[in-house]
């Protein structure tokens, strides 16, 4: 991923309709919003603002523009974990994982399903 500013909480928002959807145009992105939705206004302010900082991409259409991701939504996952795992966990996966274990975010059947799947992936 192209270094990238990290995405505000409207931002994620936005571009996870983007990613959920594929190619929108403002209109069709504020309709997919949750209530209460914002003004074209601002959707638009916002779009254009990703678009300048490399998270979409647009394509013209008559009179109006298309947006699209820029970037894939699974590398942005992974980095956005990364991320977290380096500032909060000194970059252990197993202090994560941990943590989840230790705070119930995650059971020791969905453990022992995430043991089985990094096997599977192994062979």
């Amino acid at each position: 991923m192209k270094n990238l500013k990290r995405l505000t909480p409207k931002e994620e928002e936005i571009m996870s309709c983007f990613w959920q959807h594929g190619p929108l145009f403002v209109r069709e992105l504020l309709e997919k919003l949750p209530d209460p939705r914002p003004h074209f206004n601002t959707v638009s302010t916002f779009v254009r603002g990703l678009e300048a900082k490399g998270w979409l991409s647009h394509e013209q259409i008559g009179n109006s523009y298309r947006y699209a991701p820029a970037v894939d939504a699974a590398e942005y996952r992974d980095k956005s974990l990364h991320g977290l795992v380096s500032r909060f966990f000194d970059r252990s996966y197993v202090s994560f994982v941990s943590s989840l274990v230790k705070d119930e975010k995650i059971s020791t059947d969905e453990l022992r399903e995430l043991i089985e799947r990094i096997e599977s992936q192994k062979s």
